[in-house]
């Protein structure tokens, strides 16, 4: 691992997170929540990379969040407590149907969705 990948992928996953929020006050839903994926995704690696030294080559927010779990149990909660997994597979989902499928979001969907990841999700990953 180099400190450079790893520096990477954390600016890379927090430039996501401000591109979902301006693209959400923009009105740009899909895109919105595609950027919430991403940062998702990367931060992941990013924690993965500092801790492990390497992350696994998967898009799967749910696999990087258990393998996260093997370094710290507390970022578990994201993917064992139910209301939190409903979260996470539907940001996971997000990877696939944004870029792929005729599906639409809507603004109050992809606000919760980036408010639980604000809420929930980023302090709990923080921590590891």
């Amino acid at each position: 691992m180099s400190f450079e990948e790893a520096e990477i992928l954390r600016r890379r996953a927090e430039a996501f997170l401000r591109n979902a929020i301006r693209l959400l006050e923009e009105g740009e839903y899909d895109l919105a929540i595609f950027n919430i994926e991403q940062y998702c995704q990367l931060i992941l690696k990013y924690k993965l990379l500092i801790k492990r030294g390497s992350y696994p080559r998967t898009h799967s927010i749910r696999r990087l969040v258990r393998e996260l779990g093997e370094v710290n149990s507390n970022v578990l909660k994201l993917v064992n407590d139910i209301k939190n997994l409903h979260y996470i597979a539907r940001i996971e989902e997000a990877y696939i149907s944004a870029r792929y499928l005729p599906i639409i979001y809507e603004k109050e969907e992809v606000e919760d969705l980036l408010k639980f990841v604000l809420e929930v999700f980023k302090p709990l990953v923080e921590k590891v």
